[in-house]
């Protein structure tokens, strides 16, 4: 029988008590992590967000009533007791903060009872994701989880208060705004007072946070909810957190150096953590030609070697054909790979293909002095002596070769190089490499859509000496954008904004709009800067990933209290939902499913 407070108040959380309390009273609420009846004596873990208590029970000294009650307890029982702090008459445990420490329970309330939960709340369980987030709220009561939460809490407030520090002001932006799909989909809201009207969720803060340097704001930040209707990875909710800035009258190095020390300060305070200043910076070129990636991981070296040179005129039609049409063939050597069975480079050549690679040569120079070349029939041997000696591999490697467009080669060896590190077991939780990744093309091509895209946004500047490059070599062009990345993940993005009026229409006019069209979709913002606009800049980080990776999860589903699972739904609330039809009367919208869902 579940009892009230009665005007007891808590005096401690449980890992607040200390050997300094010794001999006082203290009173602790939380939930019964196990009970241990040992006759006379009952000792049971309490445990609440800061961690564990370890409790007793005498009968001389509750009493016959309150030690039968004790007596009843089970796991998540929520429980207020009352009682003097001494230190353990047992072996001390070392793994808890309280592990000298020990409450003599004096009184004793059960303030409600637990059903037996369908998973034990233990940080070392195994446990199918499914279920756990069915049960979030038993799930958010694991130490491991509430400990990513705290840290997430304790990294939302040092933000602000470096960020206010520095002379940010932090604003909020709206909700609910007009769709401008320009970028991942949208979210919709439909409107019952504009009937056939939507509202779109913010996929970002952008235009507001520019409209309020037009605002003379100086600068801005806000720890801002952002909606994406994009397909879900790992690191990827459809719903997320941004830490989003904007700073007027600044260039690139202004807004890398306020965010340098906003890491490099995090780090410190949360973690302990001394991140080296200045931070790496890297082109996007250079990034790309040696890694692969635009987000590289700089944990492990394992770069990308280019080997077109030594192949050119080869006889293989593979390499021939791919320079023949303008691109490139290049090459991975996995140290210690070198004796993969057939199983695993099957396993390596799936993973080439799924990133567009159409097939995968290779070279395994076996620790037995063998080698293993499925295209050497095609090549001389000095040319294959000429590829171990340009990669550097000896006795034990494997060489991995991708030749087609430098896009599809960057795709295809990346990944193969961070399988590698994965299979090899080099990849380092407890390292932090950090890396800027600057001057990104202004533009790429959309096959899709066959005209040019904004690869970051449109309002991002090209860089002043690619100007002249940008009626007659538009993917020439490079942008004043930026990039944090850390260990293989990018945990934000800005760049400098265009301010002059001419720069911005010829933007538009690269990616095909028209004047009309630019207008029609960001009108608002275009007639603002009319009215005298600061050169401004920005940045935002994606909250959710920077708590993931300084919790060293692998997912930031574990950073975040309620998410969604891959296909965007809550396995707790069983949201997204039917609605009633007197609802979608009201907002004039009819519903016509698909055949195949119907």
């Amino acid at each position: 029988m579940a009892e009230s407070m009665k005007g007891l108040k808590r005096t401690h959380r449980c890992t607040e008590v200390t050997s300094a309390d010794i001999g006082s009273t203290v009173t602790l609420m939380g939930w019964v992590q196990k009970r241990r009846n040992l006759g006379s004596l009952i000792f049971v873990d309490l445990r609440d967000r800061s961690g564990l208590m370890q409790l007793y029970f005498e009968e001389d000294i509750i009493g016959k009533e309150g030690f039968e009650k004790a007596g009843t307890l089970r796991a998540e029982f929520v429980v207020a007791v009352t009682g003097t702090v001494e230190k353990r008459s047992g072996a001390v445990n070392e793994s808890l903060k309280t592990g000298e420490l020990e409450i003599r329970a004096e009184s004793l309330r059960i303030l409600s009872e637990s059903q037996t939960p369908p998973f034990p709340i233990d940080a070392d369980i195994t446990v199918k994701d499914e279920l756990r987030l069915k049960y979030r709220y038993l799930d958010l009561r694991r130490p491991n989880i509430q400990k990513n939460l705290i840290l997430r809490s304790k990294i939302a407030t040092l933000t602000r208060q470096f960020l206010a520090q520095e002379g940010f002001l932090e604003i909020e932006t709206p909700m609910l705004t007009k769709s401008t799909p320009e970028g991942a989909r949208d979210y919709l809201v439909p409107s019952r007072v504009h009937p056939g009207s939507f509202y779109a969720l913010p996929q970002s803060p952008q235009l507001f946070k520019q409209l309020l340097m037009v605002s003379g704001y100086d600068r801005y930040f806000q720890l801002a909810k952002c909606f994406r209707d994009e397909d879900l990875r790992a690191d990827r909710q459809p719903e997320f957190t941004q830490i989003d800035m904007e700073l007027s009258f600044v260039d690139v190095d202004d807004v890398i150096d306020v965010n340098e020390r906003l890491l490099a300060f995090l780090f410190k305070e949360c973690l302990n953590v001394d991140v080296p200043l200045p931070i790496q910076r890297m082109t996007w070129q250079e990034a790309m030609d040696r890694f692969g990636s635009d987000k590289p991981d700089l944990r492990f070296s394992m770069e990308i070697i280019n080997v077109s040179d030594v192949v050119k005129g080869s006889g293989f039609g593979v390499f021939d054909g791919a320079l023949e049409n303008g691109g490139t063939v290049r090459a991975v050597c996995a140290k210690g790979l070198g004796d993969a069975s057939s199983k695993k480079m099957k396993n390596i050549e799936k993973t080439a293909k799924d990133y567009g690679a159409k097939g995968l040569a290779y070279i395994q120079l076996k620790s037995d002095g063998t080698m293993k070349c499925p295209f050497a029939k095609f090549v001389s041997e000095e040319l294959l002596n000429a590829l171990v000696e340009k990669t550097g591999a000896e006795k034990g490697d494997l060489i991995v070769f991708a030749a087609d467009k430098f896009k599809t080669v960057c795709d295809v060896l990346g990944a193969l190089r961070l399988k590698f590190a994965d299979e090899l077991g080099i990849l380092d939780k407890s390292e932090y490499r950090f890396v800027w990744i600057t001057e990104f093309p202004l533009l790429e091509w959309s096959e899709e859509q066959g005209r040019y895209t904004a690869m970051h946004h449109p309002f991002t500047m090209p860089m002043e000496e690619d100007l002249p490059f940008i009626d007659t070599e538009p993917g020439k062009v490079r942008a004043k954008a930026y990039d944090i990345v850390l260990n293989g993940t990018e945990l934000g993005g800005g760049s400098v904004r265009i301010h002059q009026d001419d720069i911005q229409e010829k933007m538009f006019e690269c990616l095909g709009f028209t004047k009309e069209q630019a207008y029609e979709r960001f009108g608002f913002l275009l007639e603002a800067f009319k009215y005298g606009v600061p050169p401004h800049a920005g940045l935002a980080y994606g909250l959710d990933r920077l708590v993931m990776l300084m919790a060293k999860e692998d997912s930031i589903r574990d950073v975040i209290a309620f998410p969604k699972v891959k296909d965007a739904s809550c396995l707790m609330t069983n949201a997204p939902d039917v609605v009633d039809d007197k609802q979608l009367e009201e907002l004039c919208i009819g519903i016509q499913l698909p055949q195949e869902e119907k």
